[in-house]
């Protein structure tokens, strides 16, 4: 084979990767950036989330069995949408028990509008479901297994078959679920009525209220919904990749880069900001150790800031 035929073969197996990751990525950004763009509330716990929905799918699936009847090939993908009303239901009472006494109305006219304890409480929420996982679920690296994990589509790039690229089928599974939940999510706040609410409640919560809009309500959905999804994303990234319980912090800044990448409030910037990051970090193995995959994404990020502030899909407006 040529050099050139070795690195096209290279740079199209990254390409793919990039792209089945980044589908993944996007799905744990959509979750984060719903939930920052309606409470502007900085979760450090939203990786915990993910961590949660991948114990979820775990235990549904290999450790209390409840869904072999559906097979090894469709259970492990059952269980990670499963995770999502489990998640749901989470999220709605820690917001209603704890969270919404300093969010929402509530927080209005207080110090900084509530975000010092909003980081605070937060920050805490993330350690105590650390180290809870630590001490139910042990430090052992888990994962869900299917078969599709080590099966592959082969595309031959030459005639002979010598030069191939390889899809994971695993990886294509997860991604186009992950492109089914982000279109619906991105429908749903677009076209109906829950979402035309959620959206009064970002852009303007006083004048929300004056309309009979409940913000707090809103804002307990809105971050309801954006921790379902992302344990979504957690229970189908647990069908190929190793978790334990401080899994989520190597994901927070992932997804975090992915939001302001995409700007600030934006559904579908989200998505796009959590592809960039997957192709980004697959591409950047091409030239540099797999090690600095994570500097590959902060330089691109670095660049997006300075010339667009906005991100790449937000807009350059004050909100007020």
């Amino acid at each position: 084979m040529t050099p050139f035929g070795i690195a096209l073969e290279s740079f199209l197996q990254a390409l793919t990767a990039g792209i089945l990751l980044g589908c993944l990525y996007g799905l744990m950004c959509v979750g984060l950036g719903l939930i920052f763009g309606v409470m502007r509330v900085i979760n450090f716990a939203q990786g915990d989330f993910l961590m949660l929905g991948m114990y979820f799918n775990f235990y549904l699936v290999t450790g209390f069995g409840a869904l072999a009847f559906l097979g090894p090939m469709v259970g492990p993908y059952v269980g990670a949408l499963l995770a999502g009303p489990a998640l749901f239901v989470f999220g709605w009472l820690l917001h209603r028990l704890l969270m919404s006494r300093i969010t929402g109305t509530r927080a209005v006219g207080s110090e900084a509008e509530g975000h010092y304890s909003q980081l605070i409480f937060t920050l805490g929420v993330a350690l105590v479901l650390e180290n809870g996982a630590l001490i139910l679920f042990g430090s052992e690296p888990q994962s869900v297994r299917t078969p599709l994990s080590s099966r592959a589509w082969e595309i031959a790039l030459s005639p002979d078959g010598v030069s191939a690229v390889f899809i994971n089928k695993a990886s294509v599974a997860a991604a186009l679920l992950s492109l089914v939940i982000g279109l619906a999510l991105y429908l749903v706040i677009g076209r109906t009525l829950l979402g035309k609410t959620l959206r009064a409640a970002a852009d303007n919560p006083v004048a929300a209220t004056y309309m009979g809009v409940d913000v707090d309500r809103a804002h307990r959905l809105a971050f309801a919904i954006g921790a379902g999804i992302t344990a979504i994303a957690g229970g189908l990234v647990a069908t190929y990749h190793p978790f334990q319980p401080y899994v989520g912090f190597e994901f927070v800044i992932i997804m975090y880069a992915g939001v302001v990448l995409g700007g600030m409030g934006s559904i579908l910037g989200a998505f796009w900001g959590g592809l960039t990051i997957g192709l980004v970090q697959q591409l950047a193995t091409l030239v540099m150790p797999l090690q600095l995959q994570n500097a590959a994404i902060f330089v691109v990020f670095l660049l997006v800031v300075l010339l667009r502030p906005q991100g790449l899909f937000g807009r350059a407006a004050e909100r007020v």
